[in-house]
């Protein structure tokens, strides 16, 4: 059955000379139906007073015709449209081709020394992502030695005489070349590098008892993200001075990588950053390998904010997800939450590009979406009713946006930058507004436009 609605319109093509050139023109607007969606096509019911060019040029569509163009020949030669066809794959083929060219040519260019020179990797920390790590470097190189500086006894022998790390993955097989050790002195002696999967908050007191076995020269790749609480230090200003040594050698490493996906190997892509284009270039030649990509930074600040700010947004959208408040509610919170990640470090130095890449946007969205995520999870939970001891108490691992929150506030003030997500997530924590009362007080909040983003009064989700 086709419905038909009538639509009255002025008729452009009409002469002007034609008795009936300024009198409306009534088209069809017929709907053929062939299951739940519909065909729409217009057509006159009845002929218009025009030139026979004019005509030809509003008549009817039929649906089973071919539609008039300006070249009829290219649809209505069925040739035609094949070699198009065929010009277009060619076309993407060729582009395809390029692009192997060119990554076959910087392959052959790029360097390995550093990977071919170092003989031992001292990873510290022994949880799942120092774990994951670890096993990663090991694999590189059969005669490279990778030792894990780790505090528990029984977690030590479990990866020296199953090479299995019981507590974190007690199903993956570890390199052979991967040993474990309680001893700080052994494990750092001779390190080319060393891999810091220490937690932020702990990272100080820690790195301030071992600095007496640490070589001056001896570059740190921090896995950890964070923020210290009282301080509001970053890793990179974190390690130097726990080492009594500002001229530590300083790489972070961020971006979307659970520990679980590179115990599998499968595709991942990071970002290595440092102050010193060497550094990071070593670093890269050192993780590098085919199933994960790292890409170099000199934007230590934006990488380390981002790698820092995600953990307390991720949170907050698993509060969302825990309330059950729908996509809508999640997509705009997140997008809210990327700008005021930006706004902070933009301020404080970062390039805004850093935020959008890899190491910003890419690991927010991996820790907000993904149930993988720790600090996702702490969200849920709370989102759902939970008291916060209770499912800290319940965890084996960190999940470092708990104790960020209140630091990226701090910073915030200190910066004079409004954070209405983040802010909230931080009382959240602190017991001080439960996750029902701050949806309702975020989205009663002044929703104005702003021009500086970085100085903007309070933003609503909308």
């Amino acid at each position: 059955m086709a419905a038909q609605v009538e639509c009255w319109f002025m008729n452009p093509l009409c002469s002007s000379k034609s008795p009936t050139s300024h009198s409306p023109q009534s088209i069809r607007l017929q709907s053929f139906r062939s299951g739940p969606n519909s065909i729409l096509f217009l057509s006159p019911p009845k002929p218009c007073h025009c030139s026979s060019l004019e005509t030809q040029s509003t008549a009817s569509v039929n649906p089973s015709s071919t539609p008039a163009t300006e070249n009829p020949s290219s649809t209505s030669n069925p040739d035609t449209t094949l070699d198009s066809r065929k010009d277009r794959r060619k076309a993407v083929k060729v582009a395809w081709e390029k692009l192997l060219r060119w990554s076959r040519t910087w392959q052959s260019k790029a360097k390995t020394d550093v990977l071919e020179r170092t003989k031992k990797v001292v990873v510290l920390g022994g949880g799942s992502f120092g774990t994951a790590m670890a096993a990663h470097v090991a694999g590189r190189k059969a005669e490279l030695e990778v030792n894990m500086l780790v505090r528990d006894p029984h977690v030590c022998r479990s990866i020296n005489d199953n090479h299995l790390n019981c507590k974190y993955f007690p199903v993956y097989k570890l390199p052979e070349n991967l040993i474990a050790t309680t001893d700080v002195k052994a494990a750092l002696l001779g390190a080319d590098f060393c891999l810091h999967a220490v937690p932020v908050q702990f990272t100080s007191s820690f790195l301030e008892g071992i600095a007496q076995h640490v070589d001056p020269n001896l570059p740190f790749i921090s896995l950890s993200k964070g923020l210290e609480l009282n301080t509001l230090r970053m890793m990179s200003q974190i390690i130097p001075q726990a080492l009594r040594n500002p001229r530590q050698p300083f790489i972070a490493l961020s971006g979307p990588s659970f520990a679980l996906e590179l115990m599998r190997k499968l595709p991942t892509a990071m970002v290595v950053a440092s102050r010193d284009k060497k550094l990071a270039n070593a670093a890269q030649q050192l993780l590098a390998s085919q199933y994960l990509r790292i890409s170099t930074s000199s934007d230590v600040t934006g990488v380390e904010i981002a790698g820092a700010l995600k953990n307390v947004l991720a949170i907050a959208a698993g509060i969302v997800d825990g309330m059950n408040l729908g996509n809508n509610s999640m997509a705009a919170l997140v997008a809210q939450g990327c700008s005021e990640i930006r706004w902070l470090a933009t301020k404080m130095g970062a390039k805004s590009t850093t935020i959008t890449g890899l190491s910003g946007t890419g690991d927010i969205m991996l820790t907000c979406f993904v149930n993988l995520s720790r600090n996702r999870t702490v969200g849920v939970r709370l989102g759902s009713g939970e008291k916060l001891d209770d499912i800290l108490s319940s965890m084996n691992q960190v999940a470092e946006g708990v104790s960020t929150a209140g630091a990226v506030i701090a910073l915030a003030q200190k910066y004079n930058v409004k954070m209405p997500v983040l802010t909230a997530v931080a009382r959240i924590i602190d017991n001080e507004l439960t996750p029902k009362k701050a949806v309702l007080e975020l989205m009663n909040l002044p929703q104005v436009i702003t021009r500086t983003l970085q100085t903007s009064s309070l933003c609503g989700l909308s």
